[in-house]
């Protein structure tokens, strides 16, 4: 995901005509793959390598199975569950990154089957997107497809007391949100690089957002504060481990965050991996990194 830094403004015409006030024009957003994303790293961190790793033998993998159906609209998710049905396992739902208007639930793929190897049943989740929906649509989504884990908690041996959610970049930011709100129930949230709010002033205007967002900060401040997970922290609100990469305005609200969840004596970490891009994890080594200290975090939560 890309944020554009522009000064707040409302913007008038799309795609070269008059709009109606208030709209926002829709962003020039490209295909975003682990596969693009590692092409477009490397050119300035040419040590890196692609993520290449063998499907594990001790988990099964259900793809595109539908959680729901919206006026016709089925939307899916790939699961990525350990073999083991000896003993329920906890859960983790993941919401992939892309500015809320690209990607694919197959950019979780790899971390996906990692977890379900280390004993996590994993929910990689397509949702809608801002050129179907604006907010909330994406955020129910994850939402159902939760409530739709929880249902199928038999078919793949789920603690379904014990889920989590893990996002990437605007992944991270709705996966948060869901994980603040205590109607979710959620135990644990795993932020690798995504905003917290979209109101703190260490946040930086996005047309990204604007477009998701139903309009810019001057008109629809409602929408853009509701999605700040920042406003929502209490006293009842899940552990937090925040990954990040070395590019500041990805770390927006995160350290008035854990100051937050700190007074309330939450447990909360941050890893900032060193002199990395955002998207960091869609690349090797920085992959094995995110993926350890998420496994890590995971277990000291919902495993102990």
């Amino acid at each position: 995901m890309i944020f554009n830094k522009t000064p707040t403004y409302i913007s008038i015409f799309l795609m070269g005509g008059m709009v109606a006030f208030g709209q926002v024009q829709r962003p020039n957003a490209s295909p975003y793959t682990n596969e693009s994303t590692f092409e477009k790293l490397k050119k300035k961190h040419p040590f890196i390598t692609p993520l290449e790793r063998p499907v594990p033998a001790n988990i099964g993998i259900d793809q595109n199975v539908e959680y729901a159906n919206i006026n016709g609209l089925s939307l899916k998710a790939d699961v990525y569950y350990p073999l083991d049905t000896s003993k329920k396992h906890p859960g983790v739902v993941m919401v992939h990154g892309g500015g809320w208007i690209s990607g694919s639930k197959e950019n979780e793929k790899y971390m996906a089957q990692e977890l379900a190897a280390k004993g996590y049943v994993a929910i990689a989740v397509g949702y809608r997107l801002a050129d179907v929906t604006k907010y909330p649509g994406g955020v129910e989504d994850i939402e159902q497809a939760l409530q739709w884990l929880k249902k199928n908690h038999k078919k793949y041996s789920l603690n379904q007391k014990k889920i989590a959610v893990l996002g990437e970049s605007a992944g991270a930011q709705i996966a948060t949100l869901v994980g603040v709100r205590s109607k979710n129930k959620i135990k644990a949230i795993i932020n690798i690089d995504g905003i917290v709010s979209f109101i703190h002033p260490e946040a930086e205007e996005s047309t990204y957002a604007s477009y998701w967002l139903g309009g810019d900060r001057n008109v629809n401040l409602k929408n853009w504060t509701e999605a700040s997970p920042l406003e929502s922290v209490n006293k009842n609100t899940p552990p937090i481990l925040f990954i990040n990469s070395s590019q500041p305005r990805f770390h927006a609200g995160r350290d008035d965050m854990m100051k937050k969840l700190k007074s309330y004596h939450i447990l909360t970490e941050f890893h900032e991996i060193r002199d990395t891009p955002h998207s960091f994890w869609s690349a090797e080594p920085w992959f094995t990194e995110t993926l350890n200290y998420t496994i890590d975090f995971l277990d000291k939560v919902l495993k102990q």
